[in-house]
């Protein structure tokens, strides 16, 4: 298939690279050109219109921001060329969502939000979990291409912003647990328990799931450079929830301690770090 990919950061450009390997002609833009002209197997462009055109184009990048930027001053919804299928990779609002829905609507292309579960080293394998919603026909389109780069899609309806809704809502699943494990080994460590211990142990018992087991590991040995996720990242999703949630009028109680936590450990230097050094806060507020 003729694809196009925008946006080449840790995830973008491992997710760009199954698509290579798997045989597809990938046309790939980013903001910084020597991201686009060092993916072998891949066409770099000089313009992110160059590269919204084809069967099917894909966009990740960072937030909002970001994504406005470049299909608003792309002018990507305006040109001439223009992909039978945009499918949105990014973690953004859920009110982005229904609007980017409207204006493709407009435009007369099809829009599928299809945010990922996974970090770097699992877009590299092929193993992202892809949560997607929009036409059933534009997703069978693309199926072949969201196949190369995880392991399943799920499939949440025809309304793009609901995918959007539960990568959000797992993110803040994602987020708790690390504030939980964070929480739970400054209590070990106050009570003389080496922290990384009682992690060990319960990540491979009653916790025993990726998201323990991996973030344990990285919690336990410190390992919070260089990032796969950043911190500063972190911070964005779950204002996104609380954004979502005050919408919906679903209160979200804790989201609103981890923002607080967050953005203490931003005060303190950690917003370019993994999202994992988020336990360095429960940690310092213990005195160790």
């Amino acid at each position: 298939m003729d694809v196009g990919f925008i946006g080449l950061g840790r995830m973008g450009r491992a997710m760009a690279r199954r698509l290579v390997e798997a045989g597809h002609r990938v046309r790939v833009w980013n903001r910084t050109p020597e991201a686009a002209r060092s993916l072998e197997g891949a066409e770099p462009v000089a313009r992110a219109a160059e590269a919204f055109s084809g069967d099917a184009a894909f966009t990740m990048l960072a937030d909002d921001a970001a994504l406005r930027a470049v299909i608003g001053q792309g002018g990507l919804l305006e040109g001439t060329a223009r992909p039978a299928v945009h499918v949105g990779l990014s973690t953004i609002s859920v009110a982005l969502a229904k609007e980017l829905t409207e204006t493709h609507a407009r435009a007369k292309i099809a829009y599928v939000s299809a945010p990922v579960f996974g970090r770097p080293d699992a877009a590299a394998a092929g193993a992202l979990h892809i949560v997607a919603a929009g036409a059933d026909e534009a997703i069978a389109r693309v199926q072949p291409l969201l196949d190369a780069m995880g392991t399943k899609t799920w499939r949440f309806g025809a309304e793009p912003e609901k995918a959007n809704a539960v990568k959000l809502a797992g993110n803040f699943m994602l987020v708790s647990a690390i504030e939980a494990m964070g929480e739970a080994s400054a209590f070990a460590e106050g009570h003389g328990i080496p922290g990384k211990d009682v992690l060990a142990m319960l990540t491979s018992t009653l916790f025993a799931s990726p998201v323990y087991t991996n973030y344990g590991a990285i919690i336990s040995e410190g390992r919070f450079d260089p990032p796969s996720f950043t911190l500063r990242l972190g911070m964005k999703d779950v204002r996104l929830v609380l954004e979502a949630g005050e919408a919906a009028s679903v209160p979200m109680p804790f989201a609103s301690v981890l923002r607080d936590n967050l953005l203490d450990a931003i005060a303190h230097g950690d917003a370019d770090r993994d999202f994992a050094a988020l336990t360095r806060v429960a940690t310092r507020r213990s005195g160790r």
